[in-house]
This record gives structure tokens, C-alpha cells and sequence, in this order.
């Protein structure tokens, strides 16, 4: 379980480091970083895939992703009893982001290619490069912990007897060691970290459109973990019915819509989702549900999954749901939680109640145009080490 995660230098998140629990709530008015935060963890999980820099290029680069304010500001400035004053940089331009759990740490630092200038023969001006990336036993970088450490192109990986070894090439500029190194025999808390991070899963407005892919039949085969777009709801609410919590499924539906039950049909070879309302003659396809009732069904494949990830992260799962569902949808949160790590990104204030009681509850504000998390103070912080460049 992630236990800490930590982003420096990205949008409004100038520096933010926060603890995790077994669900914790993102929550906070529009604009404090709420999305920047998810989309932190997306970069993160697509260091693992060989995606990140492509991610943040396709996002405007270092120019566009990169804290906006002042490396440090004043208390006199900060009351406003001074202006603002742009001031020369005296550190690197560095976005950082890294995670910690109880096995493993992981963090990756970009900067500028090849300086501030870069290179001026190449065309790509919005790749930035990786500089530096750390693997570490336990939940706080220290020397002795490090497994496997790169500096620019070289990484070195410490042996099970703790001796050092370089990798025997060079890794690019825009591809990360845990793509690279991913060697079972040199390099195998890599392979381990990389794995980690593949297994996370994220779900971020699913469409629900009269268009949407949910609405459609599809072929038939066992789907133990929705698609991101949702194509595969049928199959993947069948497959909870055969391998998973039958129970659990059946009573969602029920407690969000009384009187009501999910029913599969196959038809040619494909199959297609229908709802059986109370006070109806004939049950209504998918096609014909509401974007509300779609979601929430499409929430109930996502969460009631029979293959649980290490780390599932939800982004404003509240969308197009009545306000009647939310407490139905905090249930079924509730019950994933009991199989996996949940990070749920939410504006609603219902759900983040409904959830508190049993939630880390991470309410982001804005200070001086940097986000933090009300109420935490210096000594509330989990211990955190970057990688030194």
C-alpha cells in the first residue's frame, strides 16, 4: 500500500506531500489542484509504461506544467504588504514526483534537455528529460536504502550482497530506468516498482453519451476488470456474477434503484446489458438508461471487480449521478476498500461526508496560489527525500 506521495513543482502543487490510507477522499473547492493531483498520479503511473515525458509534452511541456509563482516568497510579500517581484533562479528547473509504501519508494525528477537550452537541432521542444529516478526498501529515501539510483544515462543497482553495479548501457533522456531496467536477475526491485505502478488503475469521466460505448452489445468473453471506456460493461458485470460478489452486485443495484435487477442477455454472440425496473413491463436496455443510471452500473463493474488492483483512482465519480446515489456510491467505495487502495477525486461535498468517517479526507486549498492541505502543518508532513541531482 502507497503510504506517501509527494509532488514538487507541478501546476499549483509547488510542494506537496501527503500521507495515504487504505481510501482517502481528494476534496476542495474548484481550483485548489484537485485535478493536478490526479493527473500527478497519472504521470507517475505513466513513468512505468514509458509515457510520461510524451504525457507531458502532449500537456505544453516543462514551460506549461512547471509551478507559475516564485521559488520562495516572503511573509511580507505573502500579506501583501510588498509586490510580487519576479527574482532570479537560483535552483534547476525541476518537476518532481515520487511515491513511498512500506516495501518499496519510488521517485523521478525532470528538468530541461540538456540544460535550458536544449537541443537546438531537435524539433521535439516540448520533451523534457528525466535526470534523476530512485528505487528504495521502506518508505523514506535514505543512502543505505537506495536499490537502485540514475543519474542522467547511468543508473546503478546495488547487488543482493550490497555492492554497486552499472547498467551495462545508457538509458535516453526520455525513457525511464523502469522501463529499461526491468531485469529479473540485476535489477529486480525495478521489475517490482514497474510492476507496482502498472497495476494501478484509473477511471476518469466515462462517457455516458447517447453514443457512449457502454450503451452498445458487445462480444462476449469474461472481463474481470472494466475498460477504461466502459465498452465492456455487459461482459463485465456477467463476469462479477459468475466469479465475483454476486451478493454484493445484486444488493448495489438494488439499494440505488429498489425493486431493481441487472439482467444479461446473449443475443448473436454479443451480449447486452438490461435493467429490470420495478413498475415496468419490459426491462430497458442500455441504450434507453439515463447517463445517471449508466454511471452508476458502470461504477458498480469498476468497483465490484474480481481482480482488485494495488491502487484504484477514481476521478469525480459523483458526474451525471443524482444526489440520491451518492450514499448508494459511498457504499460500494466502502466495499472496494476492503480489497484495494482507493484515492476518490471528488467536488462533492455529500460524498466526501459520506466517506469521511472511515476516510483520510485530503481537503486542498489555496495559499498564495500554491496548494496544501488544510490543516496540515510542518510537523503533520510525512518524512520525505528527493534524489539529489
Amino acid at each position: 500500500m502507497i503510504t506517501t506521495l509527494a509532488v514538487e513543482n507541478y501546476r499549483s502543487l509547488r510542494h506537496l506531500v501527503v500521507p495515504l490510507d487504505r481510501l482517502n477522499v481528494v476534496t476542495g473547492a474548484n481550483g485548489t489542484g484537485k485535478s493536478s493531483l490526479y493527473r500527478a498520479l497519472r504521470l507517475l503511473a505513466d513513468s512505468a509504461r514509458g509515457g510520461a515525458v510524451a504525457a507531458l509534452a502532449r500537456e505544453g511541456g516543462l514551460p506549461s506544467t512547471l509551478w507559475a509563482g516564485p521559488e520562495k516568497a516572503s511573509h511580507a510579500v505573502r500579506e501583501g504588504l510588498r509586490p510580487l517581484q519576479g527574482t532570479v533562479r537560483t535552483e534547476p528547473v525541476s518537476l518532481r514526483l515520487g511515491f513511498a509504501g512500506d516495501e518499496f519508494g519510488y521517485a523521478v525528477d525532470f528538468g530541461h534537455p540538456g540544460g535550458a537550452a536544449g537541443d537546438p537541432a531537435s524539433l521535439f521542444t516540448l520533451d523534457p528529460e528525466i535526470k534523476r529516478e530512485a528505487i528504495w526498501r521502506g518508505p523514506v529515501l535514505r543512502p543505505a536504502a537506495v536499490l537502485s539510483e540514475r543519474a542522467g544515462p547511468a543508473v546503478k543497482m546495488r547487488a543482493a550482497d550490497g555492492t554497486w553495479h552499472r547498467s551495462s548501457g545508457e538509458i535516453r533522456p526520455y525513457d525511464s530506468m523502469l522501463g529499461e531496467l526491468a531485469d529479473p536477475q540485476r535489477a529486480p526491485d525495478v521489475l517490482a516498482v514497474r510492476e507496482q505502478i502498472r497495476a494501478w488503475r484509473f477511471y476518469d469521466h466515462v462517457r455516458t453519451d447517447a453514443h457512449a460505448p457502454a450503451r452498445g452489445t458487445h462480444i462476449g468473453t469474461r472481463t474481470p476488470v472494466l475498460s477504461g471506456d466502459g465498452a465492456d460493461l455487459a461482459a463485465a458485470l456477467q463476469t462479477i456474477r459468475e466469479i465475483g460478489d454476486r451478493e454484493a452486485l445484486d444488493g448495489a443495484v438494488d439499494a440505488a434503484f429498489p425493486g431493481s435487477r441487472v439482467e444479461i442477455d446473449l443475443v448473436g454472440g454479443r451480449l447486452e446489458l438490461r435493467l429490470r425496473q420495478h413498475g415496468l413491463l419490459r426491462p430497458l436496455t442500455a441504450a434507453e438508461l439515463s447517463d445517471g443510471t449508466l454511471r452508476y452500473l458502470l461504477w458498480v463493474a469498476a468497483l465490484l471487480t474480481p481482480r482488485p488492483p494495488a491502487l484504484m483512482v477514481l476521478n469525480e465519480p459523483e458526474t451525471s449521478l443524482h444526489p440520491d446515489l451518492l450514499a448508494p456510491l459511498a457504499d460500494l467505495i466502502r466495499t472496494a476498500a476492503a480489497h484495494t487502495q482507493l484515492v476518490v477525486v471528488t467536488h462533492a461535498r455529500p460524498l466526501a461526508q459520506a466517506l469521511s468517517p472511515r476516510a483520510n479526507v485530503i481537503e486542498l486549498v489555496k495559499e498564495f496560489g500554491r496548494t496544501v492541505v488544510e490543516g496540515q502543518g510542518m510537523l503533520d508532513e510525512p518524512l520525505w527525500h528527493w534524489p539529489k541531482r
